[in-house]
């Protein structure tokens, strides 16, 4: 493993961090192309891939090839649920007042933890912008469908979010995450209470602003139907595949080999796209439009972010975060720019490291073993993880995904900044609520 790198090969990682929040302020028109994105995110993986191979031979080479079979994995995953939750259709429309708005934020929180962050944001953002379609600030709705729906509500399963996922492969119990629900139920519940009183200034003020009834207005919707429910089969399917994958079903309880978890989500991904039909799709106005811009820019994230990986798993160890708090926040703030599944083994690895624990296998199972202050340290590093995911854009999959198809659907989405001052104001001051309730010790 490289456990050296210099400085400057970080440069390629804020450079595109750098693009992805400044170039839509100045560039706005161009940066809605993908062949725009594409460029931009070549530009800046080009000499991360060039130091790795040229720099490092087969080392290099083999860094490269974990990091591509990670982003592998992640793209399979959200290119499936992207096109399963694509071909169900919800004909009809909801209220869009701030109750129902409430009521489905609330709902997908939960589905969040059962069919993971990506599939709840997939089935449920068209509905709730479908409701919404009559009002003319709906900004704040999708912003907090991606506090809540996209990212806080998936904490309770290892098939709620990646880096949850990750530990389940690396010997966390499956049920262990529930124990974690009263960090879920404060941080939804109080993000659902804000929005709610939120969504209710923000409707009386087009009351005010508007003529008519606005409440009137929003109040107009079809009957409810609910067409290629057989899609929720394959949506039951991928979650059996990830399961089995994590036990180890059929392969002597050893992890399945990379590949095979990829190639059964995407026969079932493929059979969802034959079995639902062309028509939902039309009716949801299904493009890879948004699926593209994910897969574009977060492939040139996956690279540049390879070496401020390294340089934080070679000093995470001097870092001295041993406490709780410590490492909610190290963990929480770095999963807001990188990926947070790394983030996650790199500080759960650093706390497996002190308690003496050899780094193989189930090496998280054993650490967990070893005490239950072990398992505060890695209850904090998983609220961490998934939590402040919410609070970029690249934080998690999903955020970019959603905000596309909002965009799709002619919403108004705040930029890179403008989406981060939401969440300064919003996400940063629950969190600091959360550590002293939770994590002080």
């Amino acid at each position: 493993m490289i456990t050296d790198v210099p400085l400057w090969t970080v440069v390629p990682f804020v450079g595109m961090l750098l693009s992805i929040a400044l170039f839509p302020l100045f560039e706005p028109h161009r940066w809605e192309s993908n062949r725009t994105k594409a460029l931009v995110s070549a530009a800046w993986s080009a000499p991360v891939l060039l130091y790795f191979l040229l720099g490092h031979g087969a080392a290099g080479a083999h860094e490269l090839l974990d990091k591509g079979k990670d982003y592998t994995s992640f793209i399979v995953l959200l290119g499936t649920l992207f096109v399963i939750t694509g071909g169900i259709h919800v004909r009809g429309s909801l209220a869009g007042t701030p109750l129902v708005n409430t009521a489905i934020l609330a709902l997908g929180g939960c589905l969040a933890s059962v069919i993971g962050t990506t599939g709840a944001s997939a089935v449920l953002i068209r509905p709730i912008l479908r409701a919404n379609v009559s009002r003319e600030r709906t900004q704040h709705i999708v912003v907090f469908f991606i506090f809540v729906v996209s990212n806080c509500g998936g904490l309770l399963t290892p098939l709620g979010d990646p880096p949850l996922f990750l530990g389940f492969l690396r010997g966390v119990p499956f049920t262990w995450t529930l124990q974690l629900w009263k960090q879920w139920l404060f941080v939804n519940g109080a993000l659902l209470v804000i929005f709610n009183v939120w969504d209710q200034i923000v409707l009386d003020r087009e009351e005010r602003e508007r003529p008519g009834s606005q409440l009137e207005e929003v109040m107009k919707h079809e009957p409810l139907r609910v067409y290629g429910l057989v899609n929720v089969w394959f949506l039951l399917a991928v979650i059996a595949i990830i399961f089995c994958a994590g036990q180890g079903i059929g392969n002597g309880g050893h992890p399945w080999p990379f590949g095979l978890q990829e190639g059964l989500m995407l026969t079932a991904g493929a059979a969802a796209w034959v079995a639902s039909g062309p028509h939902n799709r039309l009716e949801n106005r299904f493009t890879f439009g948004p699926m593209a811009e994910v897969a574009i820019l977060f492939a040139a994230i996956f690279i540049t972010m390879t070496p401020a990986l390294l340089t934080l798993n070679a000093s995470a160890a001097k870092l001295g975060l041993s406490e709780p708090w410590r490492l909610f926040w190290a963990s929480g703030v770095l999963s807001s720019f990188l990926d947070n599944a790394p983030t996650y083994l790199t500080f759960a690895a650093s706390s497996v490291g002190r308690a003496g624990v050899p780094l193989e296998g189930r090496y998280l199972g054993e650490l967990l073993a070893q005490g239950p202050s072990w398992g505060v340290e890695l209850a904090a590093i998983s609220c961490g993880a998934v939590f402040m995911g919410a609070n970029s854009y690249i934080g998690n999959g999903p955020n970019f995904m959603v905000k596309a198809i909002a965009e799709e659907n002619g919403v108004h989405m705040p930029s890179f900044f403008g989406y981060m001052a939401y969440s300064m104001g919003i996400l940063v001051p629950l969190f600091v609520i959360v550590t002293l309730l939770f994590f002080r010790g």
